[in-house]
């Protein structure tokens, strides 16, 4: 992982209280439009990110797979749904189907790529869920990811900036 986005990482568990607070008071405020919000500061925030610089989601969080995924996945490798299931999945303490190892299976190692990208499953394809309709029912989900994804916390810092919660 680059060294700008791990020092953006350790801030962000360094101020994960900071956050959290953040984040319940834009909760209980009903912002306006703050779908909008989230979606232009993400688009602005991504603009200088480079996910294969970082990794970090591939590397340390494991997505739910939904049977769409499964048919998705298992069509683009050439396998049966069982034989998918069967070698890369397992079922969590939720009841959800994720894969069996983390890092994700497909990451490629040499340059953080994913060796299915065409066909990832929906929530690799939706992370990090910052521009996501009803941003006010996921701010629990932007929490965690914020512990995880460099870009996030910048999405964070300049909400912060925009959005005066006093």
């Amino acid at each position: 992982m680059e060294r700008r986005y791990s020092n953006i990482l350790s801030r962000a568990k360094s101020q994960r209280r900071e956050t959290k607070l953040f984040l319940e008071q834009l909760k209980r405020k009903k912002i306006k439009n703050l779908d909008k919000i989230f979606k232009r500061i993400t688009e602005e925030i991504f603009y200088d990110i480079n996910c294969l610089e970082c990794g970090n989601c591939c590397i340390t969080l494991g997505p739910r797979i939904n049977n769409t995924d499964i048919d998705r996945l298992s069509h683009f490798l050439g396998m049966k749904r069982a034989g998918f299931r069967n070698h890369y999945l397992k079922t969590d303490e939720d009841g959800d189907a994720v894969f069996k190892t983390m890092p994700c299976p497909f990451l490629m190692k040499d340059d953080n790529s994913c060796s299915v990208y065409k066909a990832r499953p929906r929530a690799c394809m939706e992370y990090p869920h910052t521009d996501a309709k009803y941003m006010s029912k996921s701010l629990d989900l932007v929490y965690e990811n914020s512990l995880y994804c460099p870009a996030v916390i910048l999405v964070l810092d300049r909400l912060r900036q925009e959005i005066t919660l006093s």
